[in-house]
């Protein structure tokens, strides 16, 4: 199967599916459901499309789908279209994260991530752009997923939720950004930030899980940029399921803050601006045994004659306004350059 043509027919039939590459894979996968279209999660094997907060928890199933997998033939990237960065939204944003900075300082919140989203005017080539993501970042998890009730969305996501093989899991705290380079080194503000993202996992699980083991944090590259990682593993309980575990995790300090109610209350108040799926999850639950779930950053959504890209970035007490904005422009860059206009 030539599996961009077959893609290219799914657009055009308007069919619900999913083309997804798993990080450092050179397989290509696509689930096409051939049932209701209208299906909402609650549990049931396939794979999964997730708000941040609310929204239809969307589910193509396993069952009653067609599921191909092939391996990629070699990708030409395509031409990209370069856009001038527009600062228009720099001075809310900054303004957002100097609001963020006074609550943490008034005791409130320990930690804060505020987001934007930005939206190019015209009209873009899918598959072209799907191309460029799967060429351009082959750590990531890749994906393209298609649905008529939220309709498309790509992305190039660094940051795991879960991976759960029977009763095993590993899941991440990824936290702190900077563009990368052979000898990045950390401030106490990201240092701080992702200990933050660590330490809320492990306080809400340990008691709950078995074996429960960190490893300390390190450098890892997600495209141009550096963020740091640690990577926590153990075994779930007769007591707590994988959708515990996920219900747990969701949304996690990374994507969301500390104390999470309050966090929450935040930027549902402050940010003006609905998230939809960005910073939700993705993946596949329960295939083959595994559950395999990522969270819904570096992403775009696709419209009728523009694209919007989702940005965000973790604010705490030592954080710059100025800087934080400069880190949203790093982010968009991400989704802006493997754009390819139609």
């Amino acid at each position: 199967m030539k599996v961009f043509n077959e893609i290219q027919n799914l657009l055009s039939q308007h069919q619900a599916f999913v083309c997804y590459v798993k990080p450092n894979a050179t397989v290509w996968n696509l689930l096409v459901q051939k049932k209701d279209n209208s299906i909402e999660f609650t549990g049931q094997d396939g794979f999964v499309f997730v708000p941040f907060q609310e929204g239809t928890k969307v589910v193509i199933p396993f069952e009653g789908s067609v599921f191909y997998q092939g391996i990629f033939e070699e990708i030409e990237p395509e031409s990209i279209t370069l856009f001038p960065t527009d600062h228009q939204q720099q001075d809310d944003f900054e303004n957002l994260v100097a609001k963020g900075i006074a609550t943490i300082a008034q005791g409130n919140l320990d930690k804060v991530v505020v987001s934007r989203k930005l939206t190019i005017p015209g009209h873009f080539s899918i598959i072209a752009s799907f191309k460029n993501i799967i060429k351009t970042y082959p750590t990531a998890f890749r994906y393209l997923f298609v649905h008529p009730k939220i309709g498309i969305w790509m992305g190039a996501t660094p940051e795991q939720l879960v991976q759960i093989h029977t009763n095993e899991f590993e899941t991440v705290a990824l936290a702190g950004t900077k563009l990368f380079s052979d000898a990045v080194e950390w401030t106490p503000k990201e240092i701080t930030e992702q200990k933050i993202v660590t330490d809320y996992i492990v306080s809400n699980i340990s008691s709950r899980v078995k074996n429960l083991a960190v490893s300390e944090p390190k450098t890892v590259q997600a495209g141009n940029l550096a963020h740091l990682k640690s990577v926590i593993t153990g075994q779930l309980t007769t007591d707590f399921s994988a959708l515990d575990l996920i219900t747990t995790l969701h949304p996690t300090p990374a994507i969301c803050g500390l104390p999470k109610a309050a966090a929450t209350e935040f930027i549902l108040t402050n940010e003006q601006y609905h998230r939809s799926y960005y910073a939700g999850f993705l993946g596949e639950y329960n295939f083959q045994d595994t559950t395999d779930l990522f969270v819904n950053l570096r992403c775009m959504q696709w419209e009728e004659q523009a694209v919007t890209i989702y940005v965000g970035c973790g604010i705490t007490a030592d954080s710059d306004p100025q800087l934080e904005y400069i880190e949203t422009v790093n982010k968009s860059m991400t989704m802006r350059n493997v754009l390819v206009k139609s």
